[in-house]
């Protein structure tokens, strides 16, 4: 049984420019030029519903005062990017520096490609990297199955169901709550790389 090492409380660096690649997507810090994007693909109450803090409607002058709010607080965010086309969002929330939370969503056509998950990989891969952090915290509506396959396909494991607020449809809703540790990440990364070569 492997044990695991204390480590310190995470402090937040600066934030600085940075650009993640995966093998189909590029993920980078939202600029003001992607505000239209953003208000497009998130004006959608399919996506605002599945989501805690997205309004409906949601319009320019949201996602500007989004933008113009990044590194103002205590998140990490990522606009998901396919064949240089916008598709969505990926971040982490660090309001819980012991468990910091990951939270995505994507533009209603671009369901169902996998992005979601290559991008949550990416950035739980940063996180750990980056931040001494000993596990990370997830959650889905109970009535999304697709989110919850994807907190599965990156590790994630199911630690009950809670009532989270939901900025769409103004009231609280049961979510399923996942939880990532460093260990199951570490494993997982090594038996992927053992199962490809």
């Amino acid at each position: 049984m492997l044990q695991e090492i204390p480590t310190p409380t995470p402090v937040l660096r600066e934030a600085r420019p940075c650009v993640l690649e995966t093998e189909r997507l590029t993920l980078r810090k939202p600029a003001l030029a992607d505000v239209k994007a953003i208000a497009r693909l998130a004006n959608d109450r399919r996506v605002a519903e599945m989501t805690r803090r997205l309004p409906h409607p949601y319009t320019r002058d949201d996602a500007a005062r989004f933008v113009t709010s990044l590194g103002q607080d205590h998140e990490t965010v990522f606009l998901i990017e396919a064949d240089f086309e916008p598709v969505g969002m990926v971040g982490v929330d660090w309001c819980n520096r012991e468990a910091p939370e990951l939270g995505y969503w994507l533009g209603i056509e671009h369901w169902g490609n996998g992005y979601a998950t290559e991008a949550a990989r990416a950035v739980i891969d940063l996180t750990f990297e980056e931040y001494p952090v000993k596990q990370m915290i997830s959650a889905a509506r109970v009535i999304n199955p697709a989110s919850r396959n994807v907190l599965e396909k990156c590790g994630f494991q199911w630690t009950g169901v809670e009532l989270h607020r939901m900025e769409a449809i103004g009231s609280s809703t049961p979510v399923d709550c996942f939880r990532l540790t460093r260990g199951v990440w570490s494993s997982l990364k090594s038996w992927g790389k053992t199962r490809r070569s």
